[in-house]
């Protein structure tokens, strides 16, 4: 019976020490910071965007300080799980080899897949349009899986390491048309690189479900999600959402 005691004891005071870490240390988010504009790098070094505002909310509802951690987007996981950040909130989409590796909070919004060509481009989303056409996406991203997947057998697809790479690419010539998510395409529409350039056709994947990530079993995503539900409810996630779209991406 002591020994039973003694147990419970150490597994309360384990617990308490968990809580108190994380209502007192410095949480780390994990984002690429190349990602307009979700996350992406200003002239100063910080990293600013959607993702960053949204994880600032969810971290000011959780009442902790946060900090934010970059890394390639091909090493956010891996360094999720080695401990160099706590969670990752970095436009990831959720897939069932993500979720072998890490858990997903609820999505925090829907994403598409479309493609971005030249204006005077007849590519569209239609496989007849892709013939002997040369097509990128980003490495690592559910676009560059869905163009081996879909688009291989009938175009040459090349990944580039960043996206900044891949729109060079496109607005260069050396690829025909870029596969991309739709709200970062819209971004680049905007820049001075992205004129003569649009969305082509309709979006090829609809229903993209992007979500925060935290090691498996943590409970950090349980205060994640209640977080989230509550920048929902009190209209602080429509005013981030506005502040970077004229529509909602939810």
């Amino acid at each position: 019976m002591a020994r039973f005691f003694g147990s419970l004891l150490g597994c309360v005071l384990a617990l308490s020490c968990v809580s108190s870490t994380y209502a007192a240390d410095k949480l780390r988010m994990g984002m690429e910071g190349g990602h307009p504009p979700f996350n992406d790098t200003d002239a100063s070094g910080q990293v600013v965007g959607f993702d960053a505002d949204i994880g600032a909310a969810l971290c000011a509802k959780m009442k902790v300080e946060c900090e934010i951690v970059t890394a390639d987007f091909e090493n956010l996981i891996p360094a999720l799980n080695d401990n160099q950040f706590d969670f990752l909130i970095s436009s990831l989409s959720v897939t069932d080899e993500r979720k072998q590796l890490v858990d997903f909070t609820d999505p925090y919004y829907i994403n598409k897949l479309q493609f971005l060509a030249a204006e005077s481009s007849d590519l569209d989303g239609t496989p007849g349009s892709w013939m002997g056409k040369t097509l990128g996406a980003q490495e690592g991203t559910l676009a560059a899986n869905w163009l081996q997947e879909k688009a291989a057998n009938v175009a040459i697809v090349q990944t580039f390491q960043t996206q900044d790479e891949l729109y060079v690419a496109l607005s260069t010539g050396q690829i025909d048309g870029a596969l991309a998510d739709k709200y970062t395409g819209y971004e680049w529409l905007r820049t001075d690189g992205g004129k003569g350039f649009e969305l082509k056709g309709e979006p090829v994947e609809d229903g993209d479900r992007i979500a925060i990530a935290t090691r498996l079993n943590d409970p950090l995503r349980t205060r994640l999600n209640v977080a989230l539900k509550d920048i929902l409810l009190d209209g602080t996630y429509k005013k981030i959402n506005d502040k970077y779209f004229p529509f909602s991406i939810r």
